[in-house]
């Protein structure tokens, strides 16, 4: 039980003028506050639901709906769900359109009753849970994106701005109304902000018909660059890039509704960057979807060209593949540095295949930082980043040095990093190879790296062997072989002596540690400070045992987080390293060559087959003569 207004109805004594019980009086004003959100109020190991949420919850989640007293003279629909599965719930209700906010206990059931027997917990909306600002690893795809995007218009002029707080992704660019479909079909972003005006016009179509949830917010021209400032601790932003009007509001429009639904749980983002025009491909909607280059014919990863020709075998690698794929570059030194790191570990395959075999154990050390920065992170958490740690080391002393091309040289440039070695260090020095979910869990720091902790989980398994250490140590302090440390129910852990014993314990220098407490006719009982003091560790010693793993936690947390940039840096060459050994493999397979890529509009390929995926196998023999194509200049090429 959390609290006194737990399993009891919401009518009797201490109802307020309306009849509502304090806790429903609670429950009621957090409500009113988030009325377009279900309420998700936290009482002891459930997030329970009343009056229309509960009815609407139940009927989504498929989960008893059932009552709670009466209000007003009307029985009150309840439902719940347990705390340690809410995400799979919250997924579902995401999926489904809902928004949730999340109400949690902000003090333990012994806080409260230092103001009353009878005192009501305190509960504080800590979180608004919405298709865009997802961190949890088991509400996302780990090998996509999952973006919150603003789209703003100032005269006749539009940017969109966009973010991924699971990965600290921030960026925008220009985008005027009609460029906004093919924007949006790129990035695929599963909540888009705009202003009311916008919401409830074209924009706001566009945006439900890429598959986004649209939220009305109000956009702050006057104010967005301050915001933006504020932020990241800058005095202005000329540092970052020469950013319109246009963009900077909706830049700032992300960042405010991230301070709204993420409290003070501040997500980490990258400091924002702008994407030119003409950088990348423009592909309209309706030929990503004829092409199925992200979405097979039934609307998923199946059957689609990414699903194809994905060799990658991180969740970074996977998401940067999908992201060039939605985006081709435009620029031919960008496209000629990827193909020189591709055509090297196709040469290379001993190499390649020793890459790939590191890159396994990488895991995703982006998407660890997104939930350790708002705190939502775990053990497993820190453990993800020793992974990538351990990966990168690999990685670095497979590519060696020298000899690389420029792409490679990059990525291997990246994995050297002072920060980074430290840490890696700290995380192999402090955690256990098998991590729980929680931190609360405990057991999740090594024995020998912090006393403290090691003392006290001493004392919590073994507390008999330490009252036996501290016998023979006053036994060999004091020459007195009987010496006993016994529990007696009135005076607890005591050293017993004999009575004819005792009066060498009241002489000095032994007067001064031990200190007489009482006399029978069998023995004399004494006290020390310090057996005192291993009493009352020994009482709590389990709380203080994961007392002290938490704040260790919290220090490896704040130290991940000061090292966050250079752990940034460490994942995006890693995923370019896997991009690039993928495309390698894929080619290794299929005998692919390397095109030839130059400025002009022409397009020619010689003797060349279709690239064949198993599915479409079986037409192979009709379709694999060479190929024909016709180039800008009318020219047929064979």
């Amino acid at each position: 039980m959390a609290d006194g207004s737990q399993r009891r109805g919401t009518q009797g004594q201490g109802a307020g003028g309306d009849g509502a019980t304090p806790m429903m009086a609670q429950y009621l004003a957090l409500k009113a506050r988030h009325p377009d959100a279900l309420l998700f109020y936290r009482m002891g190991d459930f997030y329970e639901l009343f009056f229309e949420d509960a009815e609407r919850a139940a009927a989504a989640l498929d989960i008893a709906l059932t009552k709670r007293g009466q209000h007003q003279g009307r029985d009150v629909p309840m439902c719940g769900v347990p705390v340690d599965r809410a995400e799979g719930y919250l997924l579902s209700l995401i999926r489904q359109g809902f928004r949730v906010a999340v109400a949690e206990q902000m003090e333990d059931p012994a806080e409260a009753r230092r103001r009353g027997s009878r005192a009501l917990l305190r509960r504080e909306v800590v979180r608004l849970v919405t298709p865009g600002t997802l961190t949890e690893e088991g509400l996302l795809e780990a090998r996509s994106a999952n973006r919150l995007a603003a789209w703003v218009r100032v005269g006749g002029d539009g940017a969109l701005a966009w973010a991924d707080i699971s990965t600290g992704e921030f960026r925008a660019a220009p985008c005027v109304p009609d460029a906004l479909p093919a924007l949006l079909a790129r990035l695929a972003p599963r909540e888009v902000l705009m202003a009311e005006e916008e919401e409830q016009g074209s924009a706001g179509r566009t945006a439900r018909e890429a598959g986004a949830a649209v939220t009305p917010v109000t956009i702050d021209l006057r104010g967005a660059a301050r915001r933006v400032c504020d932020w990241f601790g800058l005095a202005t932003l000329d540092g970052l890039g020469a950013f319109g009007r246009a963009e900077t509001a909706a830049l700032a429009a992300i960042l405010s509704y991230l301070a709204l639904t993420q409290r003070e749980a501040r997500p980490r983002l990258d400091p924002p960057s702008r994407e030119a025009t003409g950088e990348t491909m423009i592909l309209d909607p309706a030929t990503c979807a004829s092409l199925e280059i992200l979405r097979g014919s039934g609307g998923g990863r199946a059957g689609s060209l990414l699903a194809c020709i994905d060799r990658t075998l991180t969740p970074p690698g996977g998401r940067l593949l999908e992201a060039r794929l939605a985006a081709p570059s435009c620029r031919l030194d960008r496209l000629a540095r990827r193909h020189e790191a591709v055509a090297h570990l196709l040469e290379d395959a001993p190499l390649r295949q020793a890459l790939r075999e590191a890159l396994k154990g990488a895991g995703d050390p982006e998407r660890a930082l997104g939930r350790l920065a708002p705190g939502r992170g775990g053990p497993r958490d820190l453990g993800a980043l020793r992974a990538a740690l351990r990966a990168g080391a690999r990685l670095r002393a497979l590519l060696g040095e020298g000899g690389l091309p420029a792409g490679l040289e990059a990525a291997r440039a990246a994995l050297e990093d002072p920060d980074l070695a430290a840490l890696a260090a700290r995380l192999e020095a402090a955690l256990t190879e098998d991590l729980p979910l929680q931190a609360r869990d405990g057991g999740f720091v090594r024995g020998g790296f912090d006393p403290d902790l090691d003392a006290a989980r001493a004392l919590r398994d073994d507390g008999r062997a330490v009252i036996a250490a501290m016998q023979a140590d006053y036994v060999q302090a004091t020459g007195i072989p009987s010496l006993k440390i016994r529990h007696n129910g009135s005076l607890g852990y005591v050293v017993e002596v004999t009575p004819a014993q005792a009066a060498r314990l009241t002489r000095p220098p032994h007067d001064a540690v031990f200190r007489h407490r009482q006399t029978t006719a069998s023995a004399v009982r004494f006290g020390t400070d310090a057996l005192a003091q291993t009493e009352a560790r020994m009482l709590s010693a389990a709380e203080e045992a994961l007392s002290r793993e938490m704040a260790i936690f919290a220090a490896l947390r704040e130290e991940a987080l000061a090292a966050a940039p250079a752990l940034a840096r460490l994942a995006g060459a890693v995923a370019r390293i896997d991009v690039a050994a993928a495309w390698a493999e894929l080619a290794a397979e299929g005998g692919w060559t390397r095109p030839r890529l130059d400025a002009s509009r022409g397009f020619c390929v010689a003797g060349a087959g279709i690239p064949w995926w198993p599915p479409i196998a079986a037409a192979r023999a009709s379709l694999s003569s060479p190929m024909t194509a016709t180039s800008a200049s009318g020219r047929c090429c064979s």
